[in-house]
């Protein structure tokens, strides 16, 4: 009998110290919750749009679409100059700008990329801090973010495509070489040799896996590839987009808590939202309801745009096609196909030139014209 008691004095103890030790990691479990959300939610910048732009805005859809206004930023400012290199005279432009239309399902969405130096009626505006930018009847699309930041952008956006930026991010480009860093790279094609020496990019053709460095260098080239036009540009950093979806689809990042934790961290530390996306909640959120689109379910397009009569070094919206591309993206539709077939060629995948044939000697007619007589 006594032995019986010690038998289950000894279990007691045991039980105790499990259930102890149990609690304590709960606990301590709890706390680290508590501090990644707290560290996270500390990490995100954002901006009040709506208080800065008021109710004079086109309506916000209503069938459970939604835009997304995305800007790169060319600030040189912190990390950035390291990075980037060059100079902007302490001021900041939207070097890339693209407005995202997630479909009604969530489970596809369109991509409209709006060239720099597109010519832009710019609306009033107020600044950051509080100060009143007046409009112009032809501005640089880039220089409202330049004049009035994000606010201004998103007025300037909302006023061209006549649809609502229900949301607003900004990445910077240190931010954007620590998101690529930070899941693992992105792998691009090219069919091309690339150099370019004002952003460093050095590709022979083939498959490049790049690191957040090369891929900012690849998203930023313009004279190294192609006409050296921001055109071509755009279709870089197209391809670059389509990459990283397909780097976060296959690197297991969703079910691995420790990469999950880095990049998470990365990614809050590296973009401006809106205030309705400013917390964990709200990207996750976010993230929630994006998780169904990949590379396969994005269409992308290039603003149709033509040379300006005014200056040959700036573009204006092609009409009537870019007015059809906003139509579709209001109404939910694909875009047109006719504008899809039109669409500049990405400089990087261009087909290889064919060498130019010897003429032929007199008197003697060329493979051609044998093959064709």
């Amino acid at each position: 009998m006594a032995e019986h008691k010690r038998v289950l004095s000894r279990r007691r103890r045991i039980l105790r110290t499990a259930a102890c030790a149990f609690a304590a990691l709960v606990v301590l479990g709890a706390g680290a919750g508590l501090f990644a959300y707290f560290r996270l939610n500390g990490n995100i910048t954002s901006v009040d749009i709506d208080a800065r732009l008021g109710d004079a805005r086109p309506p916000a859809a209503t069938d459970g679409s939604f835009n997304i206004l995305v800007l790169g930023s060319d600030s040189r400012s912190g990390d950035n100059g390291s990075v980037a290199g060059g100079d902007t005279g302490g001021t900041a432009r939207s070097d890339t700008a693209m407005v995202v239309h997630v479909n009604q399902a969530h489970s596809g969405a369109q991509v409209v990329s709006i060239p720099r130096d597109t010519l832009v009626a710019r609306p009033d505006c107020v600044d950051a801090n509080g100060k009143p930018v007046p409009g112009a009847k032809r501005a640089m699309y880039n220089s409202a973010f330049e004049s009035g930041g994000a606010a201004c952008a998103v007025k300037t956006t909302e006023q061209l495509t006549g649809l609502r930026m229900d949301h607003y991010l900004q990445v910077d480009f240190a931010g954007f070489a620590r998101v690529v860093d930070a899941i693992g790279g992105a792998t691009v094609t090219t069919t091309v040799a690339i150099h370019d020496k004002d952003s460093g990019l050095d590709l022979p053709p083939g498959e490049h896996h790049l690191d957040g460095q090369q891929a900012l260098a690849f998203v930023r080239t313009r004279h190294g590839v192609g006409d050296g036009s921001d055109l071509g540009r755009i279709e870089l950093q197209k391809q670059m987009v389509k990459s990283l979806l397909r780097q976060v689809g296959g690197s297991g990042m969703l079910t691995n808590p420790v990469k999950l934790w880095s990049v998470g961290d990365t990614v809050t530390r590296s973009i401006t939202t809106d205030s309705a996306l400013g917390s964990v909640n709200s990207l996750v959120g976010l993230a929630q309801e994006l998780k169904g689109i990949g590379p396969d379910q994005l269409s992308m397009v290039t603003l149709p745009v033509e040379t300006a009569p005014s200056d040959p070094n700036r573009v204006v919206p092609l009409q009537p096609q870019a007015g059809q591309v906003w139509a579709a993206l209001k109404a939910d539709q694909p875009f047109p196909s006719a504008i899809v077939s039109e669409q500049p060629e990405n400089p990087a995948q261009a087909a290889p030139t064919a060498p130019t044939a010897p003429a032929p000697a007199a008197g003697k007619p060329s493979a051609k014209a044998t093959a064709t007589r």
